[in-house]
């Protein structure tokens, strides 16, 4: 596939649909069922700290959680793929819970936050492609395409419960000054990078997501650096309480 020609809507960022589960869907080889067909909702759904109020997650041990709360992708990001593939892909056809316009997920910094509606979130880490998504998109090379692109959207977690909407103006209210954005961390991150966004965690007390912490503790040994992160800042955000048990 070629690289996708991406053209923000004019305007600044709002929500052009809030998404839940439609129909479950039967991932065979998986033995499972998931929630991975979404649909635009006619009214407000509320955004809770654990997901989606009416969402649903088939595999929970990859998916949902506090970090993984919420899945938000672009709208004008997706219809370049359904360009590419020549297919439709409605709203929600990624498995997304907000559908952006005229703001590109993917250049969200890790720690930022967003007011949308009553609820605000903050980013957390990218989607990493499974079999369950190549099996709904029917191409079992789906997941190396998907990777190949860089367009992962990204996940957040809820700070401030709260109901959203389509047409939600997006607010960002913070943007953290490491730098290192959703999609970096989905295409690899150098090793000034990991390090920019580790030492970011640690002064500033953010807990983040366990594999995002692994993935950078990686990129520092390769490249001969320590890396003694605490492993109170580091979580799958699954477990008990708020989640934020390993």
């Amino acid at each position: 596939m070629d690289p996708l020609e991406v053209t923000l809507a004019p305007g600044g960022g709002r929500l052009g649909a809030v998404c839940t589960v439609g129909a479950l869907f039967e991932v065979r080889e998986r033995s499972l069922m998931s929630g991975i067909d979404k649909r635009p909702a006619d009214g407000p759904v509320t955004l809770l700290t654990h997901g989606v109020l009416g969402d649903v997650q088939g595999d929970r041990e990859h998916h949902g959680g506090i970090f993984k709360a919420v899945y938000a992708y672009s709208r004008e990001v997706r219809e370049a793929y359904a360009t590419a593939l020549g297919s439709a892909l409605p709203d929600g056809f990624f498995g997304e819970n907000l559908v952006t316009v005229g703001q590109d997920t993917d250049h969200a910094v890790i720690g930022e936050r967003w007011r949308i509606g009553g609820a605000e979130i903050e980013a957390t880490c990218p989607r990493n492609p499974c079999g369950t998504f190549a099996a709904w998109m029917g191409d079992r090379r789906w997941g190396r395409a998907f990777t190949a692109q860089g367009r992962a959207g990204a996940y957040f977690r809820v700070h401030v419960e709260g109901e959203v909407r389509a047409g939600d103006r997006i607010e960002v209210l913070t943007r953290p000054d490491h730098g290192v954005t959703v999609a970096e961390a989905f295409r690899g991150l150098d090793p000034h990078r990991a390090r920019s966004l580790l030492d970011w965690a640690e002064a500033s007390g953010t807990i983040l997501y366990d594999t995002l912490v692994g993935s950078a503790q990686t990129v520092l040994a390769r490249a001969g650096e320590r890396s003694d992160f605490p492993d109170r800042l580091r979580s799958t955000g699954r477990g008990l309480g708020l989640g934020l048990g390993l």
